[in-house]
């Protein structure tokens, strides 16, 4: 018998392994008697039974810490391996047969998981990635503190791992209907993240460990027969015209962005997984197919930091000492006039970075290591912005280049210039809280992860009144449910951006094959189907999959 059962406990119980199996026992005897449990009542009641700890989450409401931990108990049997996860993955086939080819566009994790899928399944892909590898990808981002230098191909948002990997690497999502989260969970423990991100209600992997499990993954990838093609920029697609006259991709044109080497690559079907900052994707799109583009809802707003300990104090109500529990968290939603204020991307005891794909712009996003120790935590707190929010100048625009669809995409641009403009060269158009709801400019500034530097910046005087207004409203009822959030020492660091792309892709739901080219398959955040590492990394495995059942290599 296998009964899976849930306690809670106080959260400095943790380690009372004792305490937590009389409770499980308690629990057992509960649910014993009030449905019965076919003859195991008295191995439940001599304690002859197994637990595996499966999920744990912390719950600070209501004044107390508590836990809440899951476990699977076995009666009268033993643990059993059988559901243990197991890597599937085959060789890929290494003739020339281009049927058994997909290329795949973006190593983040729609590509990567994506890849992995094809190869259980004996499918050579072919991983085409505009940025550098990992090691090479930290030298770029460092010149962007340092020099003020960005590298327009190799980036926070590009390169090996995608937008993700030096960010916090967190690994929660409710997209529950995807599929097998556990599944990606398992995979990125088998490349080395820790085996905590298996049981932990949030689980993170952390910036300082999770490009070496990326590396893992790309050097089993090319052991299994996959290859990988990095400083790699896509150029167009390589189209023909099927019997029935609809388009059918066949391959991509690219060019290597240090060399202007081009080059064609080809495979019977194409994975589109290009991360939320890809623009001159849809720009590709808006000259073969505007068609199979529509404008998405998308957000904007601010990174907010503060000292990390006035965060836990809040969030653990004072108790965070004797607890011994990490960073606090928070997680907020509301509604303002019509449209969703909310955090994203919360890191805590983490830091602020520049996160810009090009010159002239400044994007702010968050980070952590796996430790979360920073002297700081931080979130973006955001505005939900619809098609018909965006300004009528961009929509005009995106009609004189013959694709309306690209209205917000535009309108997200200009921003980012507008927050360069206010700042100097990376150096972040900043606020203290306080100010920004008196709306004065700040005198000065309080100490801050961000490293290039901050500068005094009177948000609502050029970032658009239809975000700093619910942005204020947003921030009172933020402090009302967590009393003391707006303080002096809550900073405001602009811009926040690229939560998600303002632009779908659209695809089949039932085939995922793009609706207006045959054989192309848009996948992930670049093609406003996911937000975050996981839920990409499920959707490059469904497309993949999709390809797979929908006979492309046939």
């Amino acid at each position: 018998m296998i009964k899976e059962i849930s306690i809670t406990i106080k959260a400095e119980e943790e380690k009372n392994q004792q305490l937590q199996n009389n409770l499980i026992k308690k629990e057992l005897e509960k649910v014993c008697k009030n449905t019965g449990f076919g003859g195991f009542e008295k191995e439940i009641k001599a304690g002859n039974f197994k637990s595996v700890f499966v999920k744990k989450s912390i719950d600070a409401r209501h004044g107390q810490l508590k836990l809440h931990l899951r476990f699977k108990v076995f009666i009268g049997e033993e643990p059993s391996a059988q559901n243990e996860w197991k890597p599937a993955w085959k060789k890929s086939f290494s003739d020339e047969n281009r049927k058994k080819t997909a290329v795949i566009v973006g190593a983040g994790p729609a590509g990567l998981f994506g890849a992995l899928k094809l190869l259980e399944n004996g499918i050579k892909p072919v991983i085409i990635e505009r940025g550098a590898e990992t090691s090479k990808r930290k030298k770029d981002i460092a010149l962007i503190s340092t020099k003020d230098d960005v590298n327009a191909d190799s980036n926070y948002c590009f390169g090996e791992g995608g937008a993700g990997t030096f960010s916090d690497g967190k690994l929660y999502t409710r997209s529950n209907k995807r599929g097998d989260i556990s599944g990606i969970l398992h995979i990125f423990n088998y490349f080395g993240a820790d085996k905590k991100i298996l049981t932990d209600a949030h689980p993170h992997i952390g910036t300082d460990r999770l490009p070496q499990v990326i590396n893992a993954m790309r050097a089993k990838i090319i052991e299994l027969g996959g290859e990988f093609y990095f400083n790699t920029r896509v150029t167009g697609f390589l189209t023909k015209k099927d019997s029935d006259g609809k388009l059918k991709i066949y391959g991509v044109e690219a060019e290597n962005v240090l060399t202007g080497v081009k080059n064609h690559f080809e495979g019977a079907a194409v994975l589109l997984a290009t991360g939320h900052s890809a623009s001159d994707i849809y720009k590709i799109f808006a000259a073969v197919a505007p068609n199979a583009l529509e404008a998405k809802t998308f957000a904007a707003g601010v990174r907010v930091e503060h000292p990390r300990a006035l965060i836990d104090e809040i969030q653990y109500h004072g108790k965070r000492n004797e607890t011994q529990l990490g960073a606090a968290e928070y997680r907020v939603t509301i509604q303002v006039e019509g449209r969703g204020v909310y955090s994203f991307c919360m890191c805590p005891g983490g830091f602020v970075v520049p996160s810009s794909s090009g010159p002239g712009e400044i994007v702010v996003n968050g980070m952590s290591a796996a430790a979360r120790n920073s002297k700081w935590s931080n979130a973006a707190i955001v505005v939900e912005i619809r098609p018909e929010d965006v300004p009528p100048q961009y929509l005009a625009e995106a009609e004189n280049l013959r694709c309306p669809q690209l209205a917000g995409l535009l309108f997200r641009t200009a921003v980012e210039k507008l927050a360069f403009a206010n700042g100097h060269g990376q150096a972040a158009p900043a606020q203290r809280l306080t100010d920004f709801l008196a709306g004065k400019k700040s005198k000065d500034l309080p100490p801050s992860s961000y490293t290039p530097g901050l500068v005094s910046s009177e948000l609502s005087s050029w970032l658009p009144p239809h975000i700093t207004e619910r942005l204020k409203k947003g921030f009172e009822q933020i402090d009302k449910m967590m009393h003391g959030f707006i303080c002096r020492d809550a900073l405001m660091i602009a811009v926040e951006t690229r939560t998600s792309t303002p632009v779908r892709i659209l695809r089949d739901k039932e085939t995922f094959e793009c609706t207006q080219i045959r054989a192309l398959y848009p996948a992930g955040e670049g093609s406003g189907y996911s937000g975050g590492i996981v839920s990409s990394a499920l959707d490059g495995e469904n497309a993949c999959a999709k390809m797979i059942l929908n006979g492309c290599f046939n």
